[in-house]
């Protein structure tokens, strides 16, 4: 069966021109595509990350560094104190056990290691312990470190980059037509706002969203091209998992095809940008966690999740090395 036509004119485009950004027009069309095209439509993401991309497939991890009353109200977290959950509530991990912690990711299989604290922001002196374990991770372990620290100012990112810090996480979550839907306790611009600011630092940007949460396949498009704009260095993608006591607790998941074709769809709009799978997977794509390599990622969360548990740490580094091997001659 021949391919797609669109799906084979539109790849061969980005595959020689891979720094001309695809038209929102494509990319809404890319979004219509079903049926017996999504196969196509995946391998032909595969194909544009391969062309683009090293052939290693990198590996994440994080710690819940400080869990529980955060003062947001976003609708699908079960650490926000809007909600009813039975997170644990605790405060700021002490820098030897964050860097223990590392250690222990390190030498489990994992290139990038990220703090990750619940709240708004953190405070200046919680800036300084986290400063401490960076400095401290970077003298111990070989990993890339990053941090997920919520709203940041200009100076507490400059700091955070002078102790080592590589990459600074902030997801946008969703489209900005969609977010009043999602948070209300602060504003789309202060999240944009914080992303510029861990850039002009130094560190490399690190944004994307939760998919599934009632959001559209335009809003999605909408996502995609607003980190375009921004110029993100790597997109975490994450799946909701409907946690009890949410506001979402009862929205129905993702199918596994609708989830990879928006993997693929971020490719698309992405080719040379690392796309990571994170929370959510196991939930969503079930027995099709594998096939995340084939529909464009070629980064993924190992380990657990901030409230939630990932799969089997072997399990994981296993699936990466049976995709890599078929990937070397």
């Amino acid at each position: 069966m021949a391919i797609n036509p669109f799906l084979q004119s539109l790849t061969e485009k980005i595959l020689e021109t891979p720094t001309t950004p695809i038209s929102m027009k494509d990319a809404l069309a890319l979004t219509r595509v079903s049926g017996n095209d999504i196969p196509d439509l995946l391998a032909c993401a595969h194909k544009i990350t391969a062309a683009n991309l090293p052939k290693d497939i990198f590996t994440c991890t994080i710690i819940n560094a400080k869990s529980g009353m955060c003062s947001q109200d976003c609708a699908f977290c079960a650490q926000s104190a809007h909600h009813r959950t039975n997170v644990q509530i605790y405060p700021l991990m002490g820098e030897k056990e964050m860097v223990e912690q590392a250690i222990a990711m390190a030498a489990a299989g994992a290139t990038y290691f990220s703090m990750v604290t619940s709240g708004e922001r953190l405070t200046d002196h919680e800036i300084d312990t986290i400063c401490a374990a960076t400095s401290e991770i970077k003298s111990k372990a070989s990993l890339t470190v990053c941090g997920s620290l919520g709203l940041l100012t200009q100076a507490q990112a400059e700091r955070l980059r002078e102790s080592g810090m590589s990459n600074y996480h902030h997801n946008l979550e969703t489209a900005e037509s969609f977010f009043p839907r999602i948070c209300t306790t602060h504003t789309y611009a202060e999240d944009i706002e914080t992303l510029k600011a861990a850039t002009s630092s130094g560190m490399n940007a690190c944004s994307g969203g939760i998919l599934g949460l009632g959001e559209s396949w335009e809003q999605r498009v909408e996502l995609a091209f607003t980190l375009k704009t921004i110029g993100v260095k790597r997109i975490p993608i994450n799946f909701l998992h409907p946690i009890p006591g949410t506001r979402l607790e009862h929205q129905r998941p993702l199918s596994p095809m609708d989830a990879l074709k928006a993997i693929a769809l971020f490719r698309f709009i992405h080719p040379q940008t690392d796309i990571t799978i994170c929370g959510g997977r196991e939930h969503t794509l079930k027995d099709y966690q594998s096939w995340i390599f084939m529909a464009g990622a070629n980064g993924v969360m190992i380990g657990n999740y901030l409230t939630t548990r990932g799969r089997d740490m072997g399990m994981d580094l296993e699936m990466i090395d049976t995709w890599q091997r078929l990937r070397r001659p």
